[in-house]
This record gives structure tokens, C-alpha cells and sequence, in this order.
């Protein structure tokens, strides 16, 4: 069974850009890149379904985080922190080498 393989955001960007300029055909641009003409049309229609939002002046960079979620966070981290610490030393008198595997 093969692997299926991930193309990076600025790939798919440049092969929708050319497929949108139209200067080859789909097909060309598949042997070009070695890829199914299915992904480059896929990704040309994304590309032009979501080219407004570039231009969107309330483009949010990330959701906001309320303080009450952030605390819930940080106190989760403080609780795995503890369970780490004590795993390891429960694993530690286990197996009598530190908590390494031999």
C-alpha cells in the first residue's frame, strides 16, 4: 500500500495560478508536476471560490483566545506535568534503571 502524498499550500497555490492563467492545459500541467489533472482542477476551483476573502479587510490572523480558556489550558498542562513526573517515577522503581528501557 502506498503512501499518499502531501502537497505544501504554496505547491497547490502555484499549480492553481497556472492552471487559472490558462498558458498550459490541465493535462500539461499534470505531467508537468506528476500529479492527477482531478487535484489541479480541485485546487483551481478553491483557489478562484476563496481569491475574495484575500482582499477581506477583517481577515483574522487567529481566533481570539479568551483568559478563561488560557487558564483552563495552562492548568491542564500543570496536570499532565504531575502524571509525567510520577509515571516516571513509578517506572523508575519498576524497572530500577532511572525509567529507561534496557
Amino acid at each position: 500500500m502506498t503512501k499518499r502524498k502531501r502537497y505544501s499550500a504554496e505547491f497547490k497555490a502555484k499549480v492553481a495560478l497556472e492552471a487559472i492563467r490558462e498558458e498550459l492545459t490541465t493535462a500539461e500541467l499534470a505531467k508537468k508536476y506528476d500529479i492527477h489533472p482531478t487535484m489541479i482542477t480541485g485546487w483551481k476551483r478553491t483557489a478562484i471560490e476563496n481569491m475574495a476573502s484575500a482582499f477581506d479587510g477583517n481577515n483574522a490572523a487567529e481566533p481570539a483566545i479568551s483568559a478563561g480558556e488560557i487558564e483552563k489550558l495552562h492548568a491542564k498542562i500543570g496536570q499532565l506535568v504531575v502524571e509525567r513526573d510520577f509515571l516516571s517515577a513509578a517506572s523508575s522503581l519498576i524497572l530500577g534503571t532511572g525509567g529507561k528501557k534496557r
